[in-house]
């Protein structure tokens, strides 16, 4: 991410970076999706899970619904990340020459870019949830949908236009908190590492700053996330009536502790795609603006 009043970037670099960290970390995307999905009390562990998905499903299934996550990204982590840059660069402009951005500000910019990047990326959300959790249902009741424009047009077609935008509210909501945690922290954590006499724009400083905005967007998002993926699963006319109706069934009949459902996976997921996104980022922003500013 850029610091200070520096140039800004294109606005599809966050979204290439994210793909190329999706690639890496997609199997351990769908276990999460697997266990956040689990009804059935105790969940297997992110190991078992994984193990047990290989074995009987086939190891490419640890791919299932990669065409939707690269979708996904395309739509999603393009417009947050773009917009979060547009938004801080303007209040940048108000700001003292020479002075950081004030945190506060940074959570802002990742509020108004969350909210557009949660809109733009729903329907497919929606189909990546699906396609990785098909594996687990019963033959009669898998979707099976090829890739994830065939369960865009499939969507539409049998549960209506409406039905791509089922969850908005929850996956808003985690989108929000998921750039104010992830991209804001990033830039409030590198700020601080830089402010020390121990840190400079190195590699090191970039994958610090990105595991700590990890941990700390992982931990945010957890209930939310379950939330939005239970509800993005279910059918139209499923067991949950709204966002409100799933969060209290869910703690009702399972505890608090399944807001935190497939936690480890999650951070095992989203910690290494958090390092791959910014890392890659950062070392294309700077060949970037080295070419600019030659």
């Amino acid at each position: 991410m850029s610091k200070g009043k520096s140039t800004p970037v294109p606005f599809w670099f966050g979204g290439f970076s994210a793909s190329v960290a999706t690639v890496c970390t997609h199997p351990l995307d769908l276990v999460k999706v697997r266990l956040q999905t689990n009804h059935s009390g105790p969940s297997r562990g992110m190991l078992s899970t994984l193990v047990t998905v290989g074995r009987h499903e086939g190891l490419l299934a640890l791919f299932n619904g990669l065409s939707a996550s690269l979708l996904r990204q395309a739509t999603y982590s393009t417009v947050r990340f773009g917009v979060y840059d547009i938004v801080k660069h303007k209040l940048m402009e108000n700001h003292p020459a020479g002075e950081k951005l004030p945190f506060y500000k940074m959570l802002i910019a990742g509020s108004v870019a969350g909210m557009v990047g949660g809109v733009f990326g729903n329907p497919a959300d929606i189909v990546n949830v699906r396609m990785q959790n098909d594996g687990q249902l019963p033959v009669a009741k898998r979707r099976n949908y090829k890739h994830a424009v065939d369960g865009l047009v499939r969507i539409t077609r049998e549960e209506g236009l409406s039905s791509l935008f089922r969850g908005l509210g929850p996956n808003t909501n985690r989108a929000v908190l998921m750039t104010c945690s992830q991209l804001a922290s990033y830039d409030g954590f590198k700020q601080v590492l830089l402010s020390t006499p121990y840190f400079q724009e190195s590699i090191i400083t970039h994958f610090s700053a990105s595991l700590m905005a990890g941990v700390f967007a992982t931990t945010v998002c957890s209930p939310v996330d379950v939330i939005k993926t239970r509800i993005m699963n279910s059918s139209k006319g499923g067991r949950y009536k709204n966002a409100l109706d799933a969060f209290v069934q869910t703690v009702r009949h399972e505890g608090v502790g399944a807001l935190f459902k497939g936690w480890l996976p999650s951070f095992s997921r989203l910690g290494p795609h958090t390092i791959i996104t910014f890392m890659v980022l950062e070392r294309i922003s700077g060949l970037y603006r080295q070419r600019q500013n030659s």
